[in-house]
Order: structure tokens, then sequence, then C-alpha cells
């Protein structure tokens, strides 16, 4: 017996609280279509059917029974069959008896017959309560979901202190703020109105110093941007890796060849040959 998928799209519910239990008698389009949404919505659903061993296509975690079988399970019975089939409900008065009938037939024309559907029902099955519902509901919009963005989503609740979350996030927007202005700054500094306004020494501070804080700010919020993803196999496509991974490649390795210069062992050598140092060689 083939059944479908419940897992996706899955509507908001309490994980913690169970819900009860909705016989849905009916294994049609609107039927199947109405207890896969409820499965999403964490209602456990029974399908009352004439040949249970019959019924294919229900939505994965549904029993299917008999009728008196799937009357017992529950209070509420949603009727997903047609009116021309309604005679069987005489020999379940008992089982019915006290039980909500949820009526969503609809007639094929009006005043098709001298009652509604559900003033028959209620004929054929005095001891229960027959209500309507889901008469404006068509199977096609119960199984394609909503159209706009009223779906609802799981509820996750999730640490605002969260280190691979809020702290992630944040410092993207931060790092990508403070490397944004610095940039800023220093196009502005490049400006000859501006750069013949500043002595030598400011301008070397500002294009220098100023300039790799920048480097790094933003080659961090890159880094930041790929979080745990940044060497995740799973999102390389075709084995290729995503464009932030290969815009780092330059900044990474202007990074590293830079702080190679500035240890103290290379830094001070480099230092003695701007000042004029040489080796001594046999031109002395």
């Amino acid at each position: 017996m083939e059944k479908t998928n419940t897992d996706e799209l899955p509507l908001a519910m309490n994980s913690t609280e169970k819900q009860e239990t909705v016989c849905i008698f009916g294994t049609g389009d609107f039927g199947r279509s109405l207890g896969f949404k409820m499965l999403q919505c964490g209602y456990s659903v029974v399908f009352g059917s004439r040949n249970p061993q019959m019924s294919s296509l229900l939505p994965n975690g549904a029993d299917v029974l008999s009728y008196p079988e799937a009357a017992k399970k529950s209070d509420i019975i949603i009727m997903a069959i047609h009116r021309e089939h309604y005679d069987f409900l005489t020999e379940l008065t008992e089982v019915l008896n006290g039980k909500i009938l949820v009526d969503i037939s609809n007639n094929l024309k009006i005043n098709q017959y001298p009652q509604s559907n559900a003033e028959y029902l209620a004929q054929l099955v005095p001891g229960a309560h027959v209500v309507k519902a889901f008469n404006t509901v068509s199977a096609w919009a119960l199984q394609s979901g909503a159209l706009d963005a009223s779906r609802q989503a799981l509820l996750k609740k999730e640490d605002p202190f969260s280190t691979s979350s809020a702290w992630l996030s944040d410092s993207y927007v931060a790092l990508g703020i403070l490397g944004f202005f610095l940039f800023v700054l220093l196009g502005i500094t490049s400006l000859p109105s501006v750069s013949n306004a500043v002595n030598w020494r400011e301008f070397r501070f500002v294009q220098s110093k100023l300039g790799y804080l920048t480097l790094i700010l933003c080659t961090a919020h890159t880094l930041v941007y790929g979080g745990k993803r940044f060497l995740s196999p799973s999102i390389l496509r075709w084995c290729l890796p995503a464009a932030y991974i290969l815009a780092l490649i330059i900044p990474c390795t202007v990074l590293v060849i830079k702080f190679i210069l500035i240890l103290p062992c290379v830094d001070k050598t480099l230092t003695r040959i701007r000042q004029g140092w040489e080796r001594n060689s046999s031109y002395s």
C-alpha cells in the first residue's frame, strides 16, 4: 500500500502536546488531502474505508480501517464521501451515537435534493451531532498549499546567545559596516584635494595602516559570511567552490605575506635595507 510523505512543509505545532485523533470516512482526493494537512498539524488520523486493503496513496502515518473500527477511534468523524453512499451509516447508528459528524459534501446542482445533505445525514444518524465545514475548500487547494505569504512555518526556538546564529550574524553585519566605512575613508583620502592637505606621514598612515585594517575587516566579513559552510563539501556544486571562497584567495595571500614581512627577524632586515644597509663586499 503506497503512502505519501508528510515530512515536507510542516505546519506550526507544539510537539510536546499530543493532539487528538480525527477519523475521516473516505479515501478520495479530499479525504487524503485533508488527512495530509491534519497530520502536518500533529493530529492522529485514521481513515475509514469500504476496502481498507485496497486503499492507496494515503499519507504516511495514517491508519486505514473499516468504517466501524475507524469510528471507534475518534469522536470527530469527517464525512468525505458523496451523499449517494450515506446509506451504510444506518448500520453504524450505535457506533456513531453522540459523535460529531462533519459534512463536507456539496451537491452538483442547486436544489438537487429537497433537503440539504446535512439534514439528510442527521436523519440517517439521529444520535450524532452534524455540522458543516470545508464546503468552500477544494482538494487541490489543500494539496498545493497556500500561494501567498500566509503559509505557516515550523516553530523553532533558538537560543538568542547561540554562537552559531546570533553571534555570527551580528559579527557579519558589524564587520561589513566597519569595512565599508574604512573603504570610504580611504577613497576620500585618495582625492587630490585631500591628499595635498595632509603631510606624508599622515597619508602613509591612512593608506598603509588603515588600508591593511580595511583588508582584514573585509576578509573577516567574508569568512564569517561562510560560517560553518565555508569548508562543507555539501555546498560545492559540480565540485566547484563558491564565489566567496574564490574571492578570499588574493586577500588571504596578501595578508599572509604581510604577516611574514612584519615578523621581527624580517622587519628588522628590511628596515636596515631601507636605511641604506648593504652587505660587505669586495667593493667596500
